[in-house]
């Protein structure tokens, strides 16, 4: 009778050892996972997030895979790393800022409405467009009154809601990386009308992990994951 309930049991065991190990794996930051099947597409990323305080601020650290963001709120002094946005939300920005209405908020530039796309769309944003990338801005404040950091791995985006986290590949050497879109553009310029056809603008460090840092620009595609914090 013994061995016969010993019998019944192993198959269940071995299940329930597989389903552990299958959750065990999902718990894991340095690989995606799909939370519930269909949710999206390619899973679901794991982000966690731990803080850093020194006597100057406090700066928040999300990770993701093999993906490190550092985030510390800029002074509010600091000059904007686009200067040319002249309004959001119908307030001036650093007031905007200030009161945290940034992240869909529609957004004037030289004169033009710019209007970002709602969180429920970017849900499902998929883009292929040329990247360009920005680094000369160090000690500058970024849409959202983050510190610009050329070396962290973060991107402008003119209709994104910010901040928020999404894969850019490199459509010619296959090379992805995770950035976080904390910015508004690219815009067009006096001397380059044309830059604003682009479609994100990266850091610096985000451009040599995708190996066109010294062309200046690449073809990309731009979509969006789906994160879970633990």
């Amino acid at each position: 009778m013994r061995l016969r309930t010993i019998a019944f049991l192993l198959p269940r065991v071995w299940i329930l050892a597989a389903v552990c190990l299958a959750a065990a794996g999902c718990s894991w930051v340095n690989a995606p996972y799909r939370a519930i099947k269909g949710v999206a597409k390619g899973g679901v990323w794991v982000v966690t997030k731990s803080y850093e305080v020194t006597a100057e601020t406090t700066k928040a650290i999300y990770r993701i895979g093999e993906f490190t963001y550092v985030v510390a709120r800029a002074p509010i002094e600091w000059a904007l790393t686009h200067g040319e946005i002249e309004s959001m939300d119908g307030l001036p920005v650093k007031e905007a800022i200030r009161q945290g209405r940034v992240k869909a908020s529609p957004y004037v530039v030289r004169g033009r409405a710019y209007i970002p796309m709602s969180a429920e769309k970017a849900q499902t944003y998929r883009e292929d467009g040329i990247a360009s990338w920005y680094g000369y801005e160090s000690g500058r404040m970024t849409a959202n009154g983050e510190a610009f950091d050329p070396n962290g791995l973060t991107a402008a985006h003119k209709y994104l809601p910010i901040p928020m986290f999404v894969e850019v590949t490199n459509l010619e050497t296959k090379q992805s990386v995770i950035v976080r879109v904390n910015d508004r553009g690219p815009f067009p310029s006096d001397q380059n009308p044309h830059s604003g056809d682009r479609i994100i603008d990266l850091s610096a460090r985000a451009a040599q992990r995708l190996g066109f840092y010294g062309k200046g620009t690449a073809m990309v595609r731009v979509q969006s994951i789906q994160v879970k914090e633990e």
